[in-house]
């Protein structure tokens, strides 16, 4: 009897290693199975030139540190673009007034202005219109101007007007048309080029 029971546990003992990796491996594939397969990462979206908001019929108005107007925006329908800052206005309208008071107003079908207004671009029937000033003292006045084209970039603050497209310049009684213009109304000069025509009325004495 013992001599069985001898001989069974050595056959045990032989084959223990092999049950042992058996089990090893029953257990190994058992987890595999159990365990939740990750999914595979979802690229981020990239946050293109979208808009992330849309106004109707609306009125921006920024003021000076004094509390005063320094321009308004109006348009039917804005688009703001978060990459750009930009706002894309259609039936755009502005109102701008400078340090002295003067008053700027601009006009186009379409146009993109920054966030606090001080630089827009106007397409489409643009109209930028600056009215007269009256003479202060020893400083002289300044007729009235006007400024057309299908695209012109107003700069508000600086009062620069720019346009590589065809455009027409009307200063008081005078007309010039050009294929591009650079006014700086702050240094008084009118880089006009390309096909320039213009004509000067006297002034009346």
């Amino acid at each position: 009897m013992k001599g069985l029971l001898y001989a069974a546990w050595e056959r045990l003992m032989l084959y223990l290693p092999v049950l042992v990796m058996g089990v090893l491996a029953l257990g190994t594939y058992w987890l595999v199975r159990s365990t939740p397969v990750p999914e595979p990462a979802v690229a981020e979206r990239v946050r293109g030139h979208e808009p992330d908001y849309f106004m109707e019929g609306f009125s921006v108005k920024t003021f000076d540190a004094s509390g005063q107007l320094r321009s308004e925006v109006m348009g039917r329908v804005a688009k703001h673009f978060p990459d750009t800052k930009w706002l894309e206005i259609d039936a755009i309208r502005i109102r701008s007034f400078d340090t002295k008071g003067r008053l700027t107003t601009a006009s186009a079908e379409r146009g993109l202005a920054n966030e606090d207004g001080s630089e827009v671009q106007l397409l489409g029937n643009a109209l930028v219109i600056r009215e007269a000033l009256a003479a202060q003292g020893a400083s002289p006045g300044q007729p009235r101007s006007e400024y057309r084209g299908e695209f012109l970039h107003a700069f508000m603050d600086t009062e620069q007007v720019k346009s590589h497209k065809p455009v027409e310049l009307r200063r008081g009684q005078d007309v010039f048309t050009a294929n591009s213009l650079e006014f700086d109304n702050v240094q008084q000069t009118i880089r006009l080029q390309g096909r320039v025509r213009g004509t000067l009325i006297p002034a009346k004495r």
